[in-house]
């Protein structure tokens, strides 16, 4: 047998060998980053995490999703994370004042970190300037949805004497405060009565617990002919909306303005029959996520560290242009 028939065999073994050998390098080189969310459920943080993954797989690097509902929760999930190889991850944290006891656990392991939605607070309660930040200004926010709901009390004529605002809130979470106020302060500032915001402080941040802190304050307050209700997000509102339902007020009655834009909302503008939920201040938590990740994929690969602070905008979303604004936004 001629010697170059005989090592054929031989090369194309090595060949492929070397082949499978240069893949394995690949995966091994390919950038991993994590996206730790604190509500996984939730429709706004699917959607984000999602988008992430999207442009992870269009850009050549792994998004790994996790859950972080709590501070210890976050914690084994960096560990996690750490031992997967990732060089960095993307979080919403379930309580911002956790940020110094997460970025000690994401220093020991050299992970290079982006808060998304909620910003990291120091001991102080001033926000962590060192760890970028991509969200929405809560204050602003708020201030879209007082006048969001303000223009509409005038569209149907309401004397504000006669209406009465339900301020769904969590006073431990300072994004909720914030929105919140900034919404109060543009009702005052169009002489709404400070005395006619009534409070419903709630345990959670999404519908049921919503309901439970509404409920009680609608029921002491019967005589009241019309409501506003806002809250940190489109899912609490809907709680306050369904407990004006439980007590029989008509949908005519009520003007629900949450924040997000997300498959709550759109369900809500699909019913047959309009509800109080009368619109949403609609941010595109699918440019969140894409942005957020693709910017840390650059600061590992690039050296090119985000900036500090970036603060994306809403647009209002209701049932006769929900549509539109969903395609606009990419939600």
């Amino acid at each position: 047998m001629p010697l170059t028939t005989r090592l054929t065999p031989l090369l194309l073994s090595s060949a492929v060998a070397l082949s499978a050998a240069s893949t394995v390098q690949a995966e091994e080189d390919e950038v991993k980053i994590g996206f730790i969310v604190k509500k996984p459920e939730q429709a706004w943080f699917i959607n984000e995490q999602e988008a992430a993954t999207e442009v992870g797989e269009e850009m050549g690097f792994e998004v790994v999703r996790m859950g972080g509902e709590d501070g210890q929760a976050v914690l084994s999930a960096i560990d996690n994370l750490n031992s997967q190889g990732a060089e960095g991850f993307v979080i919403c944290p379930p309580d911002v004042r956790l940020g110094p006891t997460i970025m000690n656990r994401a220093e020991e392991y050299d992970m290079k970190v982006i808060t998304v939605d909620d910003r990291f607070v120091d001991s102080n309660g001033d926000p962590m300037e060192e760890v970028p930040h991509l969200g929405m200004s809560g204050y602003k926010i708020g201030e879209q949805v007082g006048e969001a709901i303000h223009e509409e009390m005038q569209e149907r004529g309401w004397d504000a004497d006669n209406v009465a605002a339900l301020r769904i809130t969590n006073e431990e979470l300072p994004t909720a405060v914030k929105r919140t106020t900034g919404a109060s302060d543009v009702l005052i500032d169009n002489g709404f009565p400070e005395d006619n915001i009534l409070d419903a402080p709630q345990e959670n941040t999404d519908t049921n617990s919503a309901f439970s802190a509404a409920a009680p304050v609608i029921s002491q307050n019967e005589d009241i002919e019309h409501w506003i209700i806002y809250a940190l997000n489109e899912e609490s509102v809907l709680g306050g909306v369904r407990a004006t339902e439980q007590y029989g007020i008509d949908a005519e009655d009520v003007i629900g303005v949450g924040i997000n834009g997300s498959g709550a909302a759109f369900a809500e503008f699909s019913r047959d029959e309009p509800t109080g939920f009368h619109g949403t201040i609609a941010v595109s938590s699918t440019m969140h996520g894409r942005e957020t990740a693709e910017n840390l994929y650059q600061w590992i690969t690039e050296g090119e560290k985000p900036k500090a602070n970036t603060e994306t905008k809403g647009k209002l979303m209701t049932r006769n242009n929900w549509e539109e604004v969903r395609e606009e936004l990419g939600l």
